[in-house]
């Protein structure tokens, strides 16, 4: 891979906002001229369609499934928003096959087809469904794919245990191959005492906090156009927190 990219496993419980707050992610940093990769690890294969307009990038898994083998990126590569370069996993159809094992395919043709070399990427985020830290969907933390992890929670019960199961995965990882907790995004769902439960987690996982995302109408508002509060209106306050967020990101240092 790449000398000096960044890459980072953004992990939460499903329906958490990994997507919208990964692509917002995406967007903010590239506005800042980095070359960057987003790769949907999810079997629904939707982690990008803010970057891209809308458009739909064929998922690996489609694509294999339908023509046996993938010989070159233009097949599966969506180029969005500022240039980012998008490449969604996919998976079986429901109820048949290994989610995780879509992961795994991925990783291994993007590999052979040196897509970082090709691409170059100074930050590779990956966009990776939570609930189960185990398998194909542990794969970003292996081998070296990812170098960091940052958690994205809210303050729900559900989404704490979820990062604390997620946090183990890390801990484990960084014993075998020195994957590193980057942080964790509180995601807002204005539930009680929301950041004093963040707060906990934060401390008890002897990690800190990168950013908090405030809840928003524009996120919806722009969503519903295909778009991130970033290209959609780069003024607004949320625009502009994630913009500190993914400056925090950058500088791996805490809010």
């Amino acid at each position: 891979m790449v000398n000096n990219m960044r890459k980072i496993a953004i992990y939460g419980k499903g329906g958490i906002g990994k997507s919208t707050v990964t692509s917002s992610l995406s967007a903010a940093i590239a506005s800042m001229g980095y070359r960057v990769m987003q790769i949907g690890c999810d079997p629904k294969a939707d982690s990008t369609l803010n970057l891209t307009g809308g458009k739909e990038t064929v998922s690996v898994i489609q694509y294999l499934q339908e023509n046996g083998n993938c010989e070159n990126l233009d097949d599966i590569v969506n180029i969005g928003f500022k240039n980012i370069v998008c490449f969604e996993a996919g998976g079986p159809t429901p109820g048949v096959g290994c989610a995780g094992r879509g992961i795994v395919t991925t990783f291994e043709l993007l590999d052979e087809l040196e897509a970082f070399e090709i691409y170059k990427p100074d930050f590779v985020f990956y966009d990776v469904l939570g609930d189960v830290v185990c398998g194909g969907f542990a794969m970003p933390m292996r081998n070296g794919y990812a170098d960091e992890v940052i958690i994205i929670t809210s303050g729900e019960k559900m989404a704490i245990f979820a990062a604390g199961n997620i946090r183990t995965a890390v801990k484990t990882f960084h014993e075998r191959n020195g994957i590193e907790l980057l942080g964790v995004i509180l995601n807002k769902r204005n539930v009680k005492n929301e950041e004093e439960i963040a707060n906990d987690f934060i401390v008890s996982s002897d990690t800190k906090l990168i950013g908090t995302v405030e809840r928003d109408d524009n996120i919806q508002i722009y969503e519903n156009r295909n778009q991130t509060v970033i290209e959609g209106d780069p003024t607004l306050p949320i625009s502009k927190n994630f913009m500190a967020i993914a400056e925090n990101i950058i500088g791996g240092k805490s809010s």
